[in-house]
């Protein structure tokens, strides 16, 4: 349970959590325990995919996402539904910015993300100090 971590303060390095945060109930609860359980120098880094923030790929990307993933999964699945979760789940998650912030709220310094694929994911990086 990423909200209630089974480990001791200070225990890690570095936290990595990839496609995963987005479906947490309460993601400000997972932040804070990915800082709880980091050593002072520890490095969080969190893989989601994101908002795309290129003009006109936003657009192919939506029809894509909403109409061609939910068709592929339901044929080799034989259930489109969950892959239909899946978009909107990435659609409800905060933007790039909001997420930074609901890291820093977190108590994370030197916080930073960094688009792939013209936001399709991002990689969100903090630091404990």
């Amino acid at each position: 349970n990423a909200e209630a971590l089974a480990f001791p303060d200070k225990s890690f390095d570095g936290y990595t959590i990839a496609f995963g945060i987005r479906n947490v109930t309460h993601i400000d609860r997972a932040l804070s325990e990915a800082y709880r359980v980091l050593k002072p120098g520890g490095h969080f880094l969190c893989l989601e995919f994101s908002q795309v923030d290129v003009p006109l790929m936003d657009k192919v990307y939506d029809a894509y996402s909403f109409t061609v993933v939910p068709a592929i999964g339901k044929v080799v699945t034989g259930d489109g539904h969950p892959y239909r979760y899946l978009v909107e789940s990435i659609r409800t998650f905060p933007k790039q910015d909001d997420f930074k912030a609901m890291i820093e709220d977190a108590g994370f310094s030197n916080v930073s993300y960094r688009n792939l694929t013209g936001g399709v994911v991002a990689i969100h990086s903090g630091w404990r100090v």
